[in-house]
């Protein structure tokens, strides 16, 4: 317990310690406060999540702006897988990001606002149960202390008026003896007067001496009363800080990127593309595809063989046999040297490694056709394969 007054100054009355009367406002506020903090709270991830969806909507945006621009760029080979793969991760990190959003609000926000519902009870005319019985717990708690600390003031404040009384009473007495000016008769009746001062300082103080003694006596009791109010309120301010702490590391999981396994996934992904990036391998692509690699139909003597006249009927049998030679019947099993991109959209694109299908030989400008699996067929240059 704090000291009691000892002065007749206001301060010392209305002091910020909480056993001052009417100073446990502050205690019983906080449960007001809080719930307000829940409601700041919720604004706060609000105004969050729509950063983190126009972030997502930005970054595909982004994306889409870019795409065609990409692929219809003068790269090629493995330098232009790296900048699609760019694109690619930017898409899926939007998605990651509106994700994130949709967290923050239907999670994290009705998460707080549950608990807010279902802690924070109001009243029909305004405030909330939990405020008001503590402040009844207080204020029955501290009706009795306060009447006695108006009462121990009553008896300070007269003892103080005694006692100054006495001391001008003692001043005069000093001041006439000794004095010839003063006439004894008009000594004795000062000195009388400090006597009765004197004696009615010791009665005032009896009493106030009394009256601090009781109230000594009660603030052990006053105390209990108002520690038990004060745990209850802990209590209850305990469960929120709690669940605050809860809900925190809740938001703090969903914004932190840094230990999300799918953001890892992505830039490793992109780190592997652009570190694949093969010089060789794309300028032996050029060179297949475009250089003194590709397949030509070198010139070469060309025996003149007479045309023969087809019999009739022999016009269908020629068509049958020849489709019979281009197109094999469930196709010769290849694989991959090479990668190869598609050019064009009758062209098929593949890996080196992968396994498809030859279902028509090789044509005069060094071109097959064939099949991968789920039955995407298209050409490839035939010196890009060999047969399994």
């Amino acid at each position: 317990m704090s000291t009691l007054p000892q002065e007749n100054n206001p301060e010392d009355v209305n002091n910020c310690s909480f056993w001052m009367p009417g100073n446990y406002q502050r205690t019983v506020k906080r449960t007001e406060d809080s719930f307000q903090a829940c409601n700041d709270i919720v604004a706060c991830f609000q105004e969050r999540a729509r950063v983190e969806r126009q972030y997502a909507q930005q970054l595909s945006e982004w994306s889409n702006k870019w795409k065609p621009v990409v692929d219809s760029s003068p790269l090629y080979g493995s330098l232009l897988k790296a900048w699609q793969c760019f694109l690619s991760s930017a898409d899926r990190l939007a998605s990651l990001h509106a994700s994130i959003c949709r967290s923050l609000v239907s999670e994290d926000g009705d998460r707080v606002r549950t608990w807010q519902k279902d802690s924070f009870h109001k009243k029909l005319f305004g405030g909330f149960k939990e405020s008001q019985d503590f402040e009844t717990g207080f204020a029955r708690a501290q009706k009795p202390w306060a009447k006695r600390l108006k009462k121990l003031d009553k008896a300070r404040r007269a003892y103080h008026k005694v006692s100054r009384k006495e001391q001008a009473a003692r001043e005069r007495e000093a001041h006439s003896q000794g004095n010839p000016d003063v006439a004894i008769e008009r000594q004795k009746k000062i000195q009388e007067e400090r006597e009765l001062a004197q004696q009615e300082a010791e009665k005032v103080r009896t009493r106030y001496e009394k009256v601090l003694e009781e109230v000594n006596r009660y603030a052990p009791r006053y105390m209990e009363e108002m520690e038990s109010i004060f745990d209850q309120s802990q209590d209850e301010e305990r469960k929120r800080i709690i669940f605050l702490k809860q809900a925190f590391l809740s938001i703090h999981k969903h914004l932190d990127v840094t230990n999300n396994e799918s953001v890892k996934a992505i830039y490793n992904e992109l780190h592997n593309t652009l570190m694949a990036i093969d010089e060789q391998e794309d300028l032996c692509w050029w060179k297949n595809t475009h250089g003194p690699g590709m397949p030509t139909d070198w010139p070469h003597f060309q025996e003149w063989t007479p045309e023969k006249k087809p019999k009739k009927g022999k016009k269908e049998v020629e068509q049958k046999g020849t489709i019979e030679k281009s197109e094999m019947i469930g196709g010769v099993k290849v694989r991959a040297l090479y990668d190869y991109v598609g050019q064009e959209t009758d062209e098929l694109s593949f890996k080196a490694g992968e396994e498809f299908l030859k279902i028509e030989d090789e044509d005069d400008q060094g071109w097959c056709r064939g099949m991968k699996d789920g039955g995407w067929e298209g050409l490839y240059p035939a010196n890009y394969v060999e047969v399994v």
